[in-house]
């Protein structure tokens, strides 16, 4: 059975809430990636995740300013979190369940990686291929 640690993406990218949506922007274009975990304000926080929906949201419907907003004004928060031990069936349940891009893999509170709608479907074509 496949599990979500054999699919997640391990080497994630997080930002700090307090780092403004510019910095977001920059850290999204530079690692080539479209969503940023963002890390708990406390140890007894939760995450959160920012991705394009959000920037589209704040910065152009809701014309927000770069430089003046910061990461948990637009991030989603807390987010799901599931164990890598889950059975990525399960998973996409959940995320077409609920309507979800991405889960946030947790052992514990700890963060060890991120599950996207991509990867499934990207290891689906690779097995089917």
């Amino acid at each position: 059975m496949l599990t979500v640690k054999d699919v997640m993406v391990r080497d994630v990218i997080t930002i700090s809430p307090y780092s403004t949506l510019r910095e977001a922007l920059s850290a999204m274009s530079s690692h080539g990636i479209k969503s940023l975990v963002v890390e708990p304000q406390h140890r007894h926080d939760g995450y959160g995740l920012l991705s394009y929906s959000e920037l589209l949201q704040m910065i152009v419907a809701e014309e927000g300013d770069v430089d003046l907003l910061n990461v948990y004004d637009a991030a989603v928060k807390p987010v799901v979190t599931v164990g890598e031990d889950l059975s990525v069936n399960q998973a996409a349940a959940l995320m077409t369940r609920f309507r979800l891009n991405r889960l946030v893999v947790v052992q514990g509170n700890e963060l060890i990686g991120l599950l996207a709608m991509n990867d499934i479907l990207a290891r689906l074509i690779s097995d089917l291929t």
